[in-house]
């Protein structure tokens, strides 16, 4: 019986699948076939049910059914030869995608290079990269962006097939998103046909996100075929679980029963929500590690990329038993040695859970399998939220962010450097991507009149004029702007950072000059799972020693806490409101709740509990939206604003992700008529605006926006390394000269509208106009509730030191249970 031409043309993979003992999943083959008909598309399956041979399928079969390029002559120059662009958006990520497709390619006996092309990548690949001399390059959004600002770009990409984005729903609800829109339109305006492909982890808006990576064209299909893969949920629950919570536990009472889980497995990985809480758990268990003490490791963003590379290795050859991480290993590094995953703390988001439950396993067929680790005890209850999402189908979705004018400008300012463009095919360009399809023609014109002469008020300064017009094209002709745009492609930014390096030693990382300023010469940190004393501080360089193991702070980064998800807190309210459930996590937390409902109530699902409290320290007002900490904090700086301005009050505030606690020293005379008048959602944006001081979060939020708009030049190569304060003083005093000389400067209205969007301004609206028609449960209890015990610890914390702060609610706690 003959084969079709289809099941003929892909026989050569079919059969390299069958020598390793696999079949093809149907979606593979679905995949297969529409890249071979010129189809573009995005395939969603679970983590670990091989989406990377599914999208790299196509272009090996037309590679093996090609005749080899020739070789060129000695002295003849070589052509580029690119065929395939991979784009993943993170560089451990890029290195282990780049090592998989190489051995693919070796196996298949198909002649094809790959090169690696990220701020790790080696000269060598670097070369390769620049001139197009491999033909599947492996990259990253950034170094994309670099590449496309050189004059022959589309000499490079002259052959370019296909462009797969990996992990694409990690790009689609940020600004490295948008680079790569405007990247990937100046592909297809080289190569109209373009096939482009992006895989995914499952989405709340999956049509959205695939509308988003293809604006434009045929329509594109969604691949998902693949049968879903099990996610089993297990929590460890704490023993002798306390009924009254506190906020912020890091949950180290949880060490023994985490120390015996990852005793009987063999390869662990441990996911932290933050930076500061890996160091502190690895801190913590390499105290009672009875094995090989380099069989523990950490690995997060933070730690040199040597430290990180070691640590992935180790997890691949099964030298390395358990691994403390945050989201850095979170996306798709293969590492099939690993046998389980635990979660500190909540996920505080579905999606987050199902990817990091993909770790383990990660093995075509193979269930996913999460252990929890609670913190707290509401956090115990935020499993069984989690279970209860899960088996409704629920999952988040990433919202793609629209006119980044920030990002057009240094986008435009890379075209005008990369041979120039002029201006009505640049906007066509422009807004066939989802991010500037709607972009207003004043907004265009404004940021070319910017990249140009930096605006009205700075046209009189040479150095803001970076792009000159000849004859209607924009370019860029300074070498020295040239320089500093290719050193500030890119739209990562975060504070100063520090590098920490080891006397007569090498790299660690790096840590925020906030944190390293704090420190003096013989001071004892926690970094990179080691004690460090610090040496000196030079240059933006901190010069450490190894120190005895023992006491020492730990770095705190910026990035703040994450929020609940809309999912989960209307699943958590559920539970709250009392509705049936028999999961473990549900049982565990019944004393809890029962404690609750006997000194208040317990949150009606369809009313807001307020309660009232009086306690040593103040007089507070408690509301319990369960709506996520974000869009408390915005209710309570809004609620705060109109208290004080009604009557003369000093008013401060805590917030978790199941309430706020407004606070004031005198006693609050509120009548629920009063309340709903605060609640209510007119005039929102004035009053919000006022309450926040907008002013002082524009200034900071437009040192970011400044840097990836080419405002606030790099630092330069062979020149003294510019501080955090530098950077602060340079981004506040432009600030503060536009603010007066140019209000309408196309910056600042991008930073005041990134304000309201951090302030989740459109979120607050929905909240008010549920809360203001909401029935209102008062009460009034005689003693803080368990669910006003962990606001009340919030809000002691940031009084205390860590110590005196755990000393403090531990001994409240014990007399509050000790009392019910």
């Amino acid at each position: 019986m003959s084969r079709s031409p289809r099941s003929t043309r892909d026989a050569p993979l079919r059969d390299w699948f069958a020598r390793r003992g696999w079949t093809p999943a149907p979606f593979q083959r679905e995949a297969w076939a529409r890249w071979l008909r010129g189809e573009s598309g995005l395939i969603v399956t679970p983590t670990g049910s091989g989406k990377t041979l599914a999208a790299i399928g196509g272009p090996l079969i037309a590679g093996l059914a090609a005749a080899p390029a020739p070789k060129p002559r000695r002295g003849q120059a070589k052509k580029p030869r690119l065929r395939v662009l991979w784009i993943t958006p993170l560089r451990a990520l890029a290195t282990d995608t780049a090592a998989s497709l190489q051995q693919t390619l070796e196996e298949l006996g198909l002649a094809w290079t790959v090169a690696l092309r990220t701020g790790d990548a080696g000269s060598r690949d670097r070369r390769l990269a620049r001139h197009g001399l491999a033909e599947v390059l492996v990259t990253t959004p950034e170094s994309l962006a670099l590449q496309l600002t050189y004059a022959d770009s589309q000499a490079v990409f002259a052959g370019l097939e296909a462009v797969i984005v990996d992990e694409w729903h990690e790009l689609l609800g940020n600004k490295r998103g948008v680079l790569l829109q405007l990247g990937l339109a100046r592909l297809r305006r080289w190569h109209p046909g373009l096939r482009i492909w992006g895989l995914s982890a499952t989405l709340g808006n999956l049509e959205q996100a695939l509308a988003v990576l293809l604006p434009h064209g045929p329509p594109a299909a969604i691949v998902r075929n693949a049968p879903p893969r099990p996610m089993t949920l297990e929590t460890l629950l704490p023993d002798g679980a306390r009924r009254f919570p506190w906020a912020g536990n890091l949950g180290l009472g949880q060490l023994p029963q985490v120390a015996q889980r990852i005793a009987a497995a063999g390869t662990s990985l441990l996911f932290t929500n933050t930076r500061a809480q890996a160091e502190l758990w690895h801190r913590a268990l390499a105290a009672v590690w009875l094995d090989d003490p380099a069989t523990l490791a950490l690995h997060h963003g933070s730690l040199d990329s040597g430290l990180r590379a070691r640590v992935e290795q180790g997890l691949r050859e099964g030298s390395v038993r358990c691994v403390v991480t945050t989201s850095s290993l979170d996306l798709g590094v293969d590492f099939p040695a690993v046998d389980q995953v635990l979660q500190l703390g909540s996920p505080k988001g579905l999606a987050r859970l199902l990817q990091r439950s993909g770790r383990a396993r990660h093995r075509p067929g193979q269930p996913g399998h999460v252990v929890g680790v609670p913190t707290h005890g509401l956090e115990v209850l935020e499993y069984a939220a989690a279970r209860r999402a899960l088996a409704a189908g629920q999952i988040e979705a990433r919202t793609p962010p629209v006119n980044c004018l920030d990002v057009l400008a240094q986008h435009l300012v890379s075209m005008a450097l990369a041979g120039g463009f002029e201006p009505a095919a640049m906007l066509a360009e422009v807004r066939g991507t989802h991010a500037f399809a709607g972009l207003a023609d004043a907004d265009w014109h404004a940021v070319l009149d910017y990249i140009v002469q930096g605006g009205a008020a700075l046209s009189h300064y040479p150095d803001f004029h970076r792009v000159v017009v000849t004859d209607g094209r924009y370019r860029v002709t300074d070498r020295r702007v040239a320089l500093r745009q290719r050193l500030s492609v890119g739209t990562i930014s975060s504070d100063g950072a520090v590098l920490v390096k080891v006397l007569r030693g090498g790299s660690l990382g790096s840590v925020e000059e906030a944190f390293a300023g704090r420190l003096k010469p013989g001071d004892l940190f926690q970094f990179a799972g080691r004690t460090l004393e610090l040496v000196r501080l030079h240059e933006m360089t901190a010069w450490v020693r190894a120190a005895k193991p023992g006491k020492g702070v730990v770095p705190r980064w910026q990035g703040g806490q994450l929020s609940l998800s809309t999912a989960l807190g209307a699943q958590m309210q559920a539970l709250v409101a009392g509705v049936a459930d028999r999961s473990p996590e549900a049982i565990a937390s019944q004393p809890l709740l029962d404690t609750q409902a006997r000194l208040s109530a317990r949150p009606p699902a369809d009313a807001l509990l307020v309660e009232q409290h009086r306690t040593r320290d103040g007089h507070h007002l408690c509301l319990f939206p369960f709506a996520g900490r974000a869009a408390h904090e915005g209710l309570a700086s809004l609620l705060a604003w109109r208290m004080a301005s009604r009557q003369p009050l000093t008013v401060s505030f805590s917030v978790n992700d199941y309430g706020l606690m407004l606070s004031t020293p005198s006693a609050l005379a509120i009548e629920a008529r009063q309340l709903r008048d605060w609640l209510c959602p007119r005039s929102l944006r004035e009053d919000l605006l006022a309450a926040v001081n907008l002013g002082e979060l524009a200034r900071r939020q437009f040192r970011s926006i400044a840097r990836i708009a080419g405002l606030l030049p790099p630092n330069l190569p062979g020149r003294q390394p510019r501080g955090l304060r530098q950077l602060q003083a340079s981004a506040g005093l432009l600030h503060d000269v536009l603010r007066e000389h140019d209000p309408g400067h196309v910056l600042l209205r991008q930073a005041d509208a990134e304000v309201l969007q951090a302030l989740q301004a459109d979120a607050l609206e929905s909240l008010l106009q549920r809360l203001s028609v909401a029935t209102l449960t008062w009460q009034a209890p005689r003693k803080l509730t368990p669910l006003a015990f962990a606001l009340w610890a919030e809000r002691l914390r940031g009084q205390l030191s860590s110590e005196s702060w755990k000393t403090r609610v531990g001994r409240a706690a014990r007399q509050l249970e000790a009392g019910t």
